[in-house]
């Protein structure tokens, strides 16, 4: 009921405006002709008043026909444009010849007691009706712009909040200026704009003065008392885009950006489209885009993926755009299958069934069980522990869930004939140093082992580094740090890693296994690795703050397992490597070991306690520290 009160309101409120404009467009009609004649018969009009009382019926008439014909009381006039102007000429245009005509009939056929007047009257009283119905208009939207201006002035000029620098001076650019007044600058008011191009500078975009290039961010920032930096800049090439991130990021404002070409081309603009710059943003390479040639091999296949954590769910994001037959979850915590079954069933649940199956790869009766229902064709294997302290605290936990988990997914897979079972694996495999890392390696060296097993399924496993705002990685951690007032934490001011995004890891993934023919491991390409104390600095300076000044960063200490740096591929795996199809993923050579002493060290293995855990890993992985 109140929605329908809401929408009569401004129903009648529209109304009301259109009675207005058309009440103000019969007096400005009648004001200029009357004074129109007024001039050019020298005011002594006591003759011709009768006449042209009588004329105004029919002329002030079709005048408001056209305009209603036009548009002119349907359009929202707080948006007036170049497109209200020209209908407001064409429908004044129309008027004037409509009113010679009433002329010239009525003189004609004596029903109005005149003559034609001269052409420059008729045109005179045209230009006069045109200049007051445009201007009329337009006022409001100027009138209501100028109040929300002043409005935000003063709010700015009090508080110092919504002053807003633009960078790029282009076809964004002005959409962004325009999106901000349309919206009454709730968002933020553009006080300056910035461009590298130097015929731009000095000028003024929509009366927004353009000062200076890119370089001068900072100085001019601090001039005009900006608090907020838009980048309107998506033709620019990445390592400029990155270049002009890193001179924002030196003033301390909050760093957002407006969408890519890419984003551009498959949605309209929105204020909304507009975010905050963040750390993947800064990545040193550009995101890969799935090469979609090589992921067919999905179509019409069923396909699980275990594990619904950050990877797994966008793994089975990834895999839905490829039109599967149907999409099995597997996964031990309900609420992040559940989610991600809601968010997938939204988009695709006229394409293509999709299942949750709730049970712990621990379990190899429930993967039988599961993997009998439906017999899958492929299997993305994402299910395993990740956190490194905890996994130094709970060993066995990670040896059952990581190693044995593995074994009894893959197990199952190699007897339902599945086609191809991935593992994700990580470059804390490579000399671990921590006992998730050795786990992780044992699993590496189980699908090569399997893979000789049978001629029936491919297995493969896929190395990569740490991956972005993923649940327990270090973004979440710096944002939780970050509300609380800080300070950010760091183990070490050396400590480096290697970064993806979720969204490239998971598409290399789904791409490594188009590639796979049985007993691989992938290793996707990193680039190069980032330091975690910089990250952090940057994380502070995106969130608009300067670090060590607004927030402190403090050092904790390496913890246990933990090493400085990361490898991803051991020596003898980088001599031998070689390129696929795809030059972000490449495939180690196979390590050679004995089946039957792998098999006696797993044995060995699941019996093992807490105490000689550690000593039944480091026989299968010598190199494990």
């Amino acid at each position: 009921m109140a929605v329908k009160l809401k929408t009569g309101k401004l129903n009648f409120m529209v109304i009301v405006r259109q009675i207005l404009l058309l009440a103000m467009d019969v007096v400005i009609i009648n004001l200029s002709t009357f004074f129109m004649y007024g001039m050019y018969l020298g005011f002594q009009m006591g003759d011709i008043i009768p006449t042209l009382l009588g004329r105004a019926i029919p002329v002030t008439a079709g005048y408001i026909v056209l305009y209603w014909a036009l548009g002119l009381y349907n359009s929202m006039w707080k948006y007036a444009g170049m497109y209200e102007l020209i209908h407001c000429t064409l429908a004044g245009s129309a008027g004037s010849f409509l009113s010679v005509g009433i002329d010239y009939m009525g003189a004609r056929f004596g029903v109005l007691n005149m003559e034609l007047l001269p052409p420059t009257v008729y045109l005179s009283s045209m230009l006069m009706i045109l200049a007051l119905c445009g201007s009329m208009r337009l006022a409001y939207r100027f009138g209501r712009r100028a109040i929300r201006e002043g409005t935000l002035i003063a709010i700015s000029q009090g508080k110092s909040h919504g002053r807003v620098m633009l960078v790029g001076a282009g076809n964004m650019g002005m959409i962004v200026v325009r999106e901000l007044a349309a919206d009454g600058y709730t968002m933020g008011r553009p006080v300056v704009i910035v461009d590298d191009d130097v015929s731009k500078q000095g000028q003024r975009l929509s009366g927004i003065p353009i000062r200076g290039g890119c370089d001068k961010i900072p100085k001019i920032a601090a001039k005009y008392r900006v608090n907020e930096i838009i980048l309107c800049i998506p033709s620019a090439d990445r390592n400029r885009q990155l270049e002009i991130m890193k001179i924002a990021m030196q003033t301390g404002c909050v760093l957002k950006t407006s969408p890519s070409l890419l984003e551009m081309a498959s949605m309209s603009f929105e204020l909304k489209s507009i975010r905050n710059v963040d750390i993947a943003d800064l990545l040193s390479r550009p995101e890969v885009d799935l090469d979609t040639e090589h992921c067919r091999y999905l179509n019409g296949n069923t396909v699980m993926v275990t594990g619904c954590g950050s990877i797994g769910s966008e793994l089975c994001r990834q895999v839905c755009k490829h039109g599967p037959k149907r999409l099995i979850i597997v996964d031990n915590y309900e609420n992040n299958a559940y989610n991600t079954y809601n968010e997938l069933q939204a988009i695709y649940k006229d394409s293509f069934p999709i299942y949750i199956r709730i049970g712990s790869v621990q379990d190899s009766e429930r993967m039988r069980g599961i993997f009998a229902e439906f017999r899958p064709d492929i299997v993305f294997h994402a299910a395993a522990h990740k956190h490194v302290p905890l996994m130094e605290d709970n060993p066995c936990e990670a040896v059952k869930n990581n190693i044995f988990g593995t074994y009894n997914t893959a197990k199952a897979a190699m007897e339902h004939r599945v086609k191809k079972f991935i593992i994700l694996s990580t470059d804390k495999a490579v000399n671990p140093a921590n006992v998730m890392g050795a786990t992780k390696r044992v699993t590496e060296l189980i699908i090569q082992y399997l893979n000789r097993k049978t001629g029936d399924t491919d297995f493969a496993a896929v190395r990569f580094g740490n991956v972005l705002g993923s649940n327990g990685s270090v973004i979440p951690l710096f944002k939780e740090q970050l509300e609380r007032g800080g300070p950010l934490t760091v183990t070490d001011p050396g400590i480096t890693r290697y970064f993806m995004t979720i969204s490239e890891a998971a598409q290399l993934v789904v791409q490594a296994g188009s590639l796979s023919e049985g007993g691989e491991v992938f290793v996707l390409d990193m680039g190069e690795p980032v330091k975690i104390l910089t990250l952090a600095e940057n994380y502070i300076k995106l969130s608009g703050y300067m670090p060590y000044r607004d927030i402190d960063i403090v050092f904790t200490g390496l913890r246990p397992g933990e090493k400085l740096f990361e490898e991803l591929a051991l020596p003898d795996e980088i001599s031998g490597r070689r390129m696929t199809a795809n030059n972000k993923i490449y495939v180690t050579p196979p390590v050679e070991f004995d089946d039957a002493a792998l098999e006696s060290s797993l044995d060995k293995l699941r019996k093992a306690s807490a105490e000689t855990v550690r000593e039944c890993l480091r026989e299968i992985v010598p190199n494990f520290q």
